[in-house]
């Protein structure tokens, strides 16, 4: 299974191993499925890792080092459509890294661009919780 993990889904499970997003994460580390991310989405990740707030959390060590492993075993999807289905340009951002990687669901914690829409060119959009269950993963 290709998916794409919106960048909210990736910060909160870096910071937080418990919970969905955290299953989510660690289950793309073990290989349970092939994430999708864009040059655009990595960059964004980085900005949003160097945020002031998130220092108390995370180090800067380990921002970079979950960059660099994103960069390394995730499938980088190119050559982006334009997708204007949010109002939020970062979302149609994942929205278009969905589109050109083939993924086989978005997931993401945005309730109100995201997850209203329900699918994108056909690709659904999930939340964590609805994503660990589709993929029959639970902490033991």
């Amino acid at each position: 299974m290709r998916l794409v993990l919106d960048t909210n889904i990736l910060v909160s499970g870096l910071l937080s191993p418990k919970g969905p997003p955290g299953t989510l994460v660690a289950a793309w580390l073990d290989l349970r499925f092939e994430l999708v991310t864009s040059a655009e989405q990595v960059a964004e990740l980085r900005r949003v890792l160097a945020y002031e707030k998130l220092r108390p959390f995370l180090s800067q060590e380990q921002a970079r080092d979950f960059v660099e492993n994103l960069e390394a075993l995730a499938v980088v999807a190119a050559d982006l459509p334009l997708i204007t289905a949010s109002p939020d340009p970062d979302d149609n951002l994942i929205l278009a890294t969905a589109v050109a990687g083939r993924a086989d669901a978005v997931v993401s914690g945005d309730k109100a661009h995201l997850l209203v829409l329900r699918a994108v060119e056909g690709i659904p959009i999930l939340s964590a919780r609805a994503a660990v269950a589709k993929l029959g993963l639970w902490r033991e």
